[in-house]
């Protein structure tokens, strides 16, 4: 089991999902006291999302992690003005949040060629400042990826994640006997007849405790928050990570990922759900399923069986439930089928809202427009009538 787990790390090692670096903006340039000539300012420092760039492509680029830009240029008798000194620009993932040292959110970029400030040059010398230049802010900041998906898979050690992506994606993950297979995030694309492309994240194997750090904890969750959808996959035989820790039914198992969802993050709740129930293809598979339909059917018949903290404030409404066996292939064009369907039609509702926003917008700037010459026509007229 350790041997295992060593060689996984080997392997899944050279992932990053984060990445502290130094910046600082460029000197402003010196004024000219004689003339009353301007020093140039100091470059900026940029963060700039490429596609194609990952963090650790950033890290091999520029091990020493320094970025600095260029110096203001001085003011001069033939340029009063000195020129702006050179910015630089860090090249990121898109999908990245930039934080500063004490964790504040910077900004972050969610499409190609989106930039943000990081680091601001200082001003050249003037008036003002004696005509002695500024130095260029610095700044440590922290670049944290948090995958971009269209589904996310949730579930705990064992459930199937991996074999079920490789079964529906091309995607070759490792696969194995024992529980934590997956210690990076790893991404499939389904494909269909259509060449219409859905990304998959198979992410890190959740536990209970996950909120409080446990286990990969804020490792695994984080990655969720970028995912538009989730895909629950629990073992319809339930779940027990180790010897020391208690069995769980496929029915407690969906209790517990989605309890942990909520305590760390209560909009994780409003993403829309659907749930694998996996390896359908074992001894009294079709018994256990009913059971646990029923269970998740009419919660409230079941939940006071259970101890409070287990109890998610509300229970997760899934919008497909599909019995599969990541083994067999059992039900997985059904799946697939579905996570197109789900997707597509929470894809149209958001352009309807667009579409409703914009023509609202349209409407209120049409009212305020022609209330205007109406409010001056009425002053007009009262005047009249006075007259």
């Amino acid at each position: 089991m350790v041997h295992c787990g060593c060689a996984l790390f080997r392997k899944y090692g050279k992932f990053i999902d984060n990445l502290r670096l130094f910046t600082r903006g460029g000197s402003g340039g010196m004024g000219y006291p004689r003339l009353g000539g301007e020093g140039g300012k100091g470059g900026d420092v940029w963060v700039v999302a490429h596609k194609k760039m990952t963090l650790k492509q950033l890290k091999d680029k520029y091990p020493q992690k320094r970025f600095v830009a260029g110096e203001g240029a001085n003011s001069c008798v033939s340029a009063l003005k000195g020129s702006k000194g050179k910015d630089c620009e860090i090249p990121a993932p898109v999908g990245i949040s930039v934080t500063d040292e004490n964790g504040k959110i910077i900004g972050e970029l969610n499409k190609e060629q989106d930039r943000i400030l990081v680091a601001e040059g200082g001003l050249g010398g003037k008036f003002l400042t004696n005509f002695l230049p500024l130095k260029g802010q610095r700044r440590i900041i922290h670049l944290d990826l948090k995958l971009i998906a269209d589904v996310g898979l949730v579930g705990f050690p064992n459930a199937g994640k991996s074999s079920l992506l490789s079964k529906i994606s091309h995607a070759k993950p490792a696969v194995a006997d024992y529980a934590f297979t997956t210690l990076q995030p790893e991404l499939g694309k389904i494909m269909y007849k259509d060449f219409k492309q859905i990304l998959v994240a198979d992410l890190p194997g959740l536990i209970e405790g996950a909120h409080v750090n446990k286990g990969m904890g804020h490792k695994f969750l984080k990655h969720v928050e970028r995912t538009k959808q989730l895909l629950f996959v629990v073992d319809v035989s339930g779940f027990q990570l180790s010897s020391r820790t208690p069995y769980r039914t496929a029915f407690e198992t969906v209790l517990l990922l989605t309890k942990e969802l909520e305590l760390y993050d209560e909009e994780l709740q409003a993403k829309p759900a659907l749930l694998a129930v996996n390896k359908m293809d074992l001894p009294d598979a079709q018994n256990k399923f009913h059971e646990l339909m029923n269970q998740l059917q009419n919660p409230k018949d079941f939940l006071h069986l259970f101890q409070n903290k287990m109890i998610p404030e509300r229970t997760r409404e899934f919008e497909h439930i599909i019995p599969i066996s990541a083994i067999t292939g059992e039900g997985i064009d059904e799946l697939k089928n579905c996570i197109r369907k789900s997707l597509d039609e929470h894809a149209d509702q958001e352009n309807d809202a667009f579409h409703k926003k914009q023509l609202l917008n349209l409407q209120i700037s049409n009212t305020v427009s022609h209330s205007e010459p109406l409010s001056r026509n009425a002053v007009t007229s009262s005047k009249m009538d006075t007259i």
